[in-house]
């Protein structure tokens, strides 16, 4: 007697298909989201560094030519009451409504050059207009400040490549380390702007994939060198020391050595390696794209092909009464 009941065919799920409103949506934010991200960090580079550097450096440089220009005085000699301009020494001053007195040439440009802002009440605030429309245009001041910037850095670079630089500096970095909520900020940091500033002193020379943590688990990993000769003497072959970086900040990660003969060459780049391991696997290089749709194309050929060329099952003989 058959048993129809040891098993039951259950109709295959349906896949889940998004709508196509909101899949036309997501589509639309795939677009946006990039360029308006990048736009938005610049955005917020070029502010943060205009408000914490260039206008504080920008007001310093102000007060310091307006202190060594300033021509600013209580009373004139022979200057008559309510009179407006009084000559003094082939100079014309002009009275200003407290009473001081600033060159009338000066006045005259703060006055042309003023737009819709209104003209100062103060000798000092005469001056402080006419170093900003004299000295300190935008086409004058930001490659002279660009140019500072850039040589002092240079000169930082330098003072921290000798000795007594760097002594300073890890004194420096090891009093922040001590500090328990700015150890943990600066250290991120840090992590992040050494990527990108600082030339690394590991060589990577091209990307394998290597089975680990155990076997039928691959990871992609940076061959740095050949290891060790005593790991190689007791290996009985050659071995490879590989980086393996740490998904989505690649920044950091651990050192193991692999035998060369279980290694697998990648035919992709190290910039390649890096998107692929900071979008998490998701960022897949084009030639390995290509790479894993050929095989797919192939086993499905294949299977076709031996549905068809399969001869058909041998029909079972009758029984005799």
């Amino acid at each position: 007697m058959e048993n129809n009941g040891s098993s039951m065919d259950f109709p295959p799920k349906k896949p889940k298909h998004r709508h196509p409103f909101r899949k036309a949506v997501l589509s639309g934010l795939g677009v946006v989201v990039p360029p308006l991200l990048t736009v938005l960090i610049f955005a917020w580079v070029i502010n943060t560094t205009y408000r914490y550097v260039l206008a504080p450096v920008h007001s310093g440089v102000r007060e310091a030519i307006v202190w060594a220009v300033a021509d600013v005085r209580e009373d004139l000699p022979g200057a008559k009451p309510g009179e407006q301009i009084v000559a003094v020494a082939n100079t014309n001053y002009y009275r200003m409504d407290n009473g001081k007195y600033v060159p009338l040439q000066v006045y005259e440009v703060v006055r042309r050059n003023r737009g819709d802002q209104p003209l100062p009440e103060t000798g000092k605030g005469v001056y402080r207009r006419y170093v900003e429309v004299t000295y300190l245009r935008p086409y004058y001041a930001i490659p002279f400040f660009l140019s500072v910037f850039i040589l002092l850095l240079y000169l930082l670079g330098k003072f921290m490549a000798a000795g007594i630089g760097r002594f300073f500096w890890h004194r420096f970095e090891r009093l922040i380390h001590r500090l328990p909520l700015v150890s943990n900020v600066y250290g991120s940091v840090k992590q992040v702007s050494d990527f990108m500033f600082v030339e690394s002193e590991i060589e990577y020379t091209r990307v394998v994939a290597v089975e680990y943590p155990r076997k039928g688990i691959w990871t992609t990993a940076l061959v740095t060198g050949e290891s060790m000769l005593d790991i190689r003497n007791a290996a009985g072959e050659p071995v490879l020391s590989v980086l393996i970086p740490t998904s989505p900040m690649p920044f950091t990660g651990f050192t193991i050595t692999v035998l060369k003969s279980e290694a697998i060459d990648l035919n992709i780049t190290i910039d390649q390696a890096f998107q692929f391991i900071v979008s998490c696997g998701v960022v897949v290089p084009p030639q390995q794209l290509q790479a894993m749709a050929e095989p797919a194309m192939l086993a499905g050929s294949g299977a076709s092909g031996s549905a068809v060329e399969t001869p058909d099952a041998p029909q079972p003989t009758p029984s005799r009464q």
